[in-house]
C-alpha cells in the first residue's frame, strides 16, 4: 500500500498595531458602527492617492529582521486585481517579486526535536472589508476593516539544506502559537484571532513518500483559532488520502473550515498566480532601507521567546515545561527574571510563580504588569520558609495575601502572628491531645495502616492553627505511635 507524506504550507495574515490605516488616515478599530472608519483611499473613489504609513514599515521591518529575514534593500509596492465585493478597488495593494523580507524562520519543538520552519517570504499588503452573510441569499460589506495595516508570512516548501518544514496537524498549531508569540514579544500586533488580527491559512497536500513532485493542494481559509488549525489542517491530510486511495483526484481549490460539522467544505477553485495580473503600484514610489536603519531596529528587539525559554534552563536549572510558562509572554518573562536574580534560589521561585502566583492570577483576572508583589518580596518570603519562620502552608496564606495587599510577607507574619511553632513542648501537647481524642485510629495504625500518619498530621496542623513545624509533628507523632 501507497505511504503518503504530507506538504504543509502556511500563509499567515497579521494586522499591525498601527492607529491609522495602511494608506489613509482612518482610525483602525475592532467593532463598531459598520462603514464609519472609511474615506475615499480606503475606498478606492476617483482621485483619491495613497500615502505610506511609516508607523506599519517600522513594525514589519522589525518583525521580518526577528524572524531572522534578510530585508531588502530597495522594494516596490504592487497592484494584485482580482473582484470581490470586499475589495472595493478591485485591486488590493500588496508586494509580488521584491518583498521586504525573505528567507527567515521560526523555530519550534516539533515532537521534542528542535526544528527551524523555513519562512519564504514576509511582505506587506493591505486588509480587505469584511462581508456578513444575512438570510435570503445575501451579503452586506463593512469597510472598516478595507486598509487596515496588514503583513503576511509565507513558509517555504521544499525548505533550504538546514531548515525543515511543517509535517503534521501539530507541527502546524506550534508554528502558529510561536509565531504569535514572538509578535507579541515584539509588540507589533495584538494577535486576537477572535478578532481577526491573526488570520492563519494553511496550503496542504500530500504525496507518495519519497516522491519529489509534490501533489495537487487545497488552501483553507482564514482559520481564526489555534483549534481551528489543527483541526482543518488533520481533516484535510485524511480526506486527502482518502481521496486518493479510492482512486479519485486532488481539486485545487479554496475550502473553509466548518466547525459545527467538524470538515473542511469547498468554497471556489483556486485562482493562479498569473491571474492576479500583479504590476507595480503607480502611485507609491520605492521604498529604500540602509544599513543604518536595519541597524537600529535590530538593536532595539528584546530577547526573543525561544533564546528566553533556552537561557532560562541554563541559567536558572528550571525544567523545559516551566520554561515554557515562565517565557510565555514578554511580562511574565521579564518579572521571572527579575524575581530569579532578587532570590538564592530560582528554581523555588519559578514553583511559586507557575503555581500560587499563577493560580492567583487566574482566579482574580490581574494582568502580570499590575501585580502587587515585587520581586525582592518574593525573596523575603522564601528567605522566611528557608529559617523556619513559616511553614509552606502558612506561606501560601502569606503569599495570597501579600497578593492582594502589596504588604510585604515580614509585616503580615508580624500582624497575624503566624510564626511557626517550634516549642516542641507546645506540639507535644497538640499531638497527645490528637492521639486521646482518636483511639480508634490509634489502634489501626499500630495494626498495619501506617497511611494514617498522614490523619494524624492534619489533626495536630489543625489543633495548632496550620504554625507546628511539619518534620517535628511527623518525628513526635511516630515516637508516639511507635512508628
Amino acid at each position: 500500500m501507497i505511504e503518503y507524506e504530507p506538504v504543509i504550507g502556511m500563509e499567515v495574515h497579521v494586522e499591525l498595531q498601527t492607529n491609522s490605516k495602511m494608506f489613509c488616515g482612518c482610525e483602525v478599530g475592532f467593532g463598531g458602527d459598520p462603514n464609519t472608519r472609511c474615506c475615499p483611499v480606503c475606498l478606492g473613489l476617483p482621485g483619491s492617492l495613497p500615502v505610506v504609513n511609516e508607523r506599519a514599515i517600522e513594525l514589519m521591518s522589525k518583525a521580518a529582521i526577528a524572524l531572522g529575514c534578510s530585508i531588502a534593500p530597495r522594494c516596490i509596492f504592487h497592484r494584485k486585481n482580482y473582484y470581490y465585493p470586499d475589495l472595493p478597488k478591485n485591486y488590493q495593494i500588496s508586494q509580488y517579486d521584491n518583498p521586504l523580507g525573505v528567507d527567515g524562520y521560526v523555530e519550534i519543538f516539533g515532537g521534542g526535536k528542535p526544528k527551524k520552519i523555513a519562512i519564504r517570504r514576509v511582505h506587506m499588503e493591505e486588509d480587505t472589508g469584511k462581508l456578513l452573510h444575512v438570510e435570503g441569499n445575501r451579503s452586506l460589506v463593512d469597510y472598516n476593516r478595507s486598509g487596515v495595516p496588514l503583513m503576511e508570512i509565507v513558509t517555504m516548501n521544499p525548505p533550504p539544506p538546514g531548515f525543515d518544514q511543517i509535517e503534521s496537524a501539530d507541527e502546524s498549531r506550534e508554528y502558529l502559537q510561536r509565531l504569535r508569540q514572538i509578535l507579541l514579544y515584539l509588540g507589533v500586533s495584538d494577535c486576537k484571532m477572535e478578532e481577526g488580527s491573526m488570520r492563519c491559512e494553511p496550503n496542504i497536500s500530500i504525496k507518495p513518500k519519497g516522491q519529489v513532485e509534490f501533489g495537487t493542494k487545497t488552501e483553507i481559509k482564514n482559520l481564526n483559532s489555534f483549534r481551528a488549525v489543527y483541526m482543518g489542517v488533520d481533516y484535510e491530510l485524511k480526506r486527502q488520502e482518502k481521496v486518493l486511495r479510492e482512486g479519485g483526484k486532488i481539486v485545487q481549490e479554496t475550502r473553509r473550515w466548518d466547525d459545527s460539522r467538524g470538515i473542511t467544505a469547498s468554497m471556489r477553485s483556486k485562482e493562479k498566480e498569473q491571474e492576479y495580473r500583479y504590476f507595480p503600484e503607480p502611485d507609491l514610489v520605492p521604498m529604500v532601507f540602509d544599513d543604518a536603519y536595519t541597524g537600529k531596529l535590530r538593536a532595539d528587539l528584546p530577547e526573543l521567546p525561544i533564546a528566553r525559554l533556552r537561557r532560562f534552563m541554563t541559567d536558572y536549572g528550571i525544567s523545559q515545561a516551566e520554561a515554557e510558562v515562565l517565557s510565555d509572554t514578554l511580562e511574565f518573562a521579564d518579572f521571572y527574571d527579575a524575581c530569579a536574580k532578587a532570590s538564592t534560589d530560582p528554581k523555588a521561585v519559578a514553583n511559586w510563580l507557575t503555581g500560587e502566583f499563577l493560580r492567583l492570577v487566574n482566579a482574580t483576572g490581574t494582568a502580570i504588569a499590575d501585580t502587587r508583589i515585587a520581586p525582592d518580596a518574593l525573596r523575603e518570603l522564601l528567605d522566611l520558609i528557608d529559617k523556619g519562620t513559616i511553614n509552606r502552608n502558612i506561606a501560601k496564606t502569606v503569599f495570597e495575601e501579600m497578593f492582594s495587599t502589596g504588604k510585604s510577607a515580614g509585616e503580615i507574619v508580624k500582624e497575624k502572628g503566624l510564626e511557626q511553632v517550634t516549642d516542641t513542648g507546645a506540639i507535644e501537647a497538640a499531638v497527645d491531645a490528637v492521639i486521646a481524642a482518636n483511639p480508634k485510629e490509634v489502634e489501626r495504625f499500630k495494626g498495619g495502616e501506617e497511611k494514617l500518619i498522614s490523619f494524624f498530621v492534619g489533626q495536630v496542623m489543625r489543633e495548632t492553627k496550620g504554625k507546628a513545624n511539619p518534620a517535628v509533628v511527623n518525628e513526635m507523632l511516630k515516637g508516639k505511635l511507635g512508628s
